[in-house]
Formats: C-alpha cells, structure tokens, sequence
C-alpha cells in the first residue's frame, strides 16, 4: 500500500496531517485526536496500528493537532480550513466521517452539531457525550467527597486550582494514606460510587463478580491510581485557565440521592459496615459542608465548547463505548441519547456497547465493524443489522483477515445489548442558565 502524506500549518498555528491511500475509497475520516502534542508536531505519528488498518482498508485520514489537555475551541475552529486543504491538496470527498476516542468523541459529536453540512456521519468512541459542563460536575462531585471526608483540613483545592502539579502531589498522597485503612478505602468507594465508576479496570480480565467486594473496590481504585485523580486535582487546572474561571458547582446536590442512583451502592453499604463506619454520618457531613459556586461565564465558555442540543443535522451517529469505562463512564451514552430523544432524532442516532473494562479498549476489528456499519447507514439511507450477534460475527471475521501490527488490540469480540444507568447529574440544552 502506498500512502501520500501532506503536512503544514492552518491559520491557527495547528498543524495537520493528511494521508491518502493510492486506493482511496473516497471516505474522509475527519480524526479527532484528544492527546496533547508538543508544538509543531502532527496530530499522529505514521504508522500507528489502528490508523494503518484503516488507511489499508481505503480511507482517507485528515486531523489536526492540539497542545493542551481540552482542546474543544481550537480543533472546533480548525475543522473548516482542515477540510479546504484536504479539498485542495486531494480532491472532494464522497463523504466525510468525523470520529475519535475519549475527548475526540466529544469533539466528534460536538462538530455534528457545529458543522452538520460538512458530515456524511460520526462515529464518537468512548465520548464524553453527556457534554462538557456535566462531567466536569460529576468530576467535581468525586473530588468533593474525597476532600469532605478524607481531608478536610487539608489544603487540597477543587476548583480555581492554582498550582496542579503540587494539587495533584496532595491527592495523590491523600489517596494513599486511604487505601491503607478499611475507612479510607469505603470513603473512597463512596467517592467512586457518586461518579458511577464502574468496579471493572482491567480489559484483560473478567468482570469482577457482584460479591466480590474486594476485586471490585480494587478495580475502583485503579481508575483513581492511573488517571483520575489527575483529571480531578491537576487537568482541571487547564479547562479553568480556558474558561477564565470555575465552570463546576455543587451548589444543590443531595450526595445520598447521588449514592441511592448509583450502580455501587450495595459495594459502598458493604464496605461500610466491614469497616464499622455509619453511612448516613457521612452523608450528613457531605450534606452540611461548604458548597462550591460556579463562575458564570466560565460556565458559558464550557456550554459553548460544549454542552449538546439533540439536534444531528441529519447527520446519522454511531456512538460505541465499553461497560467498564470509569474514566468516561458508560452513562455518558445514555445521556446523549436522552436529549436526541427529545430533540426528536433519535432515528439518527444507534448505540453500540462493547463488554469489557478500560476506557477505549476496542479492539481493531470491532471499530472497524462499527465504522463499516456507518457507512453502510450513509450510503443506503437505512441502518444495517446493529444485533450483537451479527456484529461479533462480522468482527471474528475480520480477525481471520487482519494481519495484527505492532499496538493492535486483538480479542474476541463482545458486542453486547446494555443499557446504562442514567447519568448522575446531567446538563444539556435544556438546563442552560439553570447554574446555581
């Protein structure tokens, strides 16, 4: 296979890589990459596993690059001028495709509502679909209840964090100290249990039993130890320098209502009597603690890059995640889904659900089943047969055929039907303004 390859700068200062297959099939995949590079780098190094299967099997890729940890406003504003040079470099597409994993699939959903005239279709992978303001709330909630009870004399910022890299150094001491006590580690449970964080981590393994109380709260702790106390006390930072300000609350939020809705509650209940600690005490000092207030136009600057309005454009969406995600949580899907629905779209829209742990952990065969079966949406007007068995069949297939490369994930394929619990606090088009 022969690939051309055309790189530069857009008029933002973001540079961009095109690669063209020399049997282009005429799909654009419009690639919406969320990791940071460094300045003047491409969006991806050539040669990445799922990049080359894609490119073998006929399409197109173009993306651009960003330099910090929230990229929304940049890549938004990138797109158009992206697109006039693949116009200009190649030729027009016969459709355009925009996808990505993790914040891309937040950018991929965000661009179908900015630029629907632009898209044939969207894969989002592993999105943050129940929109910006949402999980940076519901990342505020985890954060809230590990500062409430496991430091509360601490100098441990939430919000307007003014230095992460020595913020994130106090959580991370402060999840330690945790782990190694029976309290410590219910209270963390509880942290977990108001963001929905599922107890599966490792893709590689089975999903912990229900009674396994311990592998469970093992797998929870995992999700904080490799990312998320991160994402709460230091990248935060980032998205609040963007927006000029604190774009999160928890002004009104009943932590018990949170705990009764989540998908662990029995885990937490367990934890709690083994280490002879009284639940509702707790969840009276997180009722009567000082509260955290939003700053208004921070809270502007996140609806508008983005919260979502259920409006597809007439675009379709292909929207696929894992169960065991508890860095996006599996509940995100559920609250996109929520407002196409009422936006009356939701003929437009499918969801696909894959049984496994780890954020983004689909397999090279299973994505290209779910970008083949988008096509197949664009082209014929209609949506394929989405059942799981006839998607697992037609990913084992392409397992047979794929020559596995350096970084391909390869498993049996588990599509599976799911529905996820509803997202703990949700926040789009309709409760604009409504911030307390």
């Amino acid at each position: 296979m022969e690939v051309t390859r055309y790189d530069g700068v857009l008029p933002s200062g973001s540079g961009y890589l095109l690669e063209v297959p020399d049997a282009w099939n005429g799909v654009l995949l419009l690639t919406c990459r969320p990791l940071p590079r460094d300045p003047g780098e491409p969006p991806w190094e050539s040669g990445e596993a799922l990049l080359t299967h894609l490119l073998q099997a006929g399409y197109a890729l173009a993306g651009s690059a960003n330099t910090i940890f929230w990229p929304l406003e940049r890549l938004f504003a990138d797109q158009i001028p992206l697109l006039e040079e693949f116009d200009r470099a190649v030729s027009s597409p016969r459709h355009t495709i925009a996808w990505g994993p993790s914040i891309g699939g937040i950018m991929t959903a965000g661009l179908v509502q900015l630029m629907p005239e632009r898209l044939s279709g969207a894969l989002p992978l592993c999105g943050n679909l129940a929109g910006a303001v949402a999980i940076h709330n519901r990342e505020l909630d985890i954060a809230f209840v590990v500062k409430t009870l496991l430091a509360p004399d601490s100098d441990l910022q939430l919000v307007r964090i003014a230095d992460p890299e020595a913020n994130f150094r106090l959580a991370d001491s402060i999840l330690e100290a945790a782990k190694a006590t029976p309290q410590g580690r219910a209270r963390l449970a509880l942290a977990a249990a108001v963001g929905n964080i599922p107890g599966w981590h490792d893709d590689g393994s089975p999903e912990p039993m229900a009674e396994d109380t311990a592998s469970r709260l093992r797998n929870q702790l995992a999700w904080f130890e490799e990312v998320g106390f991160f994402v709460y006390f230091a990248a935060r930072a980032q998205v609040e320098l963007q927006a000029k300000g604190n774009p999160s609350w928890n002004s009104e939020v009943d932590y018990g209502d949170l705990l009764a809705r989540s998908i662990n509650r029995d885990l937490v209940e367990l934890l709690y009597q083994a280490a002879d600690l009284d639940l509702s005490t707790d969840l009276e000092l997180l009722a009567s603690a000082g509260r955290v207030g939003a700053d208004p136009g921070a809270v502007t600057y996140l609806e508008r890059h983005i919260v979502f309005s259920g409006d597809l454009g007439g675009v379709p969406v292909l929207a696929v995640h894992t169960d065991g995600d508890g860095l996006v949580t599996p509940d995100n899907m559920r609250a996109y889904a929520e407002v196409v629905a009422w936006a009356g779209q939701s003929d437009l829209l499918r969801r696909l659900y894959i049984h496994r742990g780890g954020h983004c952990t689909f397999t090279t065969a299973e994505t290209l089943t779910a970008l083949r079966a988008l096509v197949a949406r664009i082209e014929s007007g209609n949506w394929p047969s989405l059942d799981p068995e006839t998607l697992n069949a037609d990913a084992e297939a392409l397992n047979r055929e794929i020559i596995a490369l350096p970084g391909d994930r390869i498993a049996d394929p588990a599509f599976f039907e799911f529905e996820p619990r509803p997202f703990p606090r949700p926040y789009d088009i309709r409760a604009t303004g409504g911030f307390a």
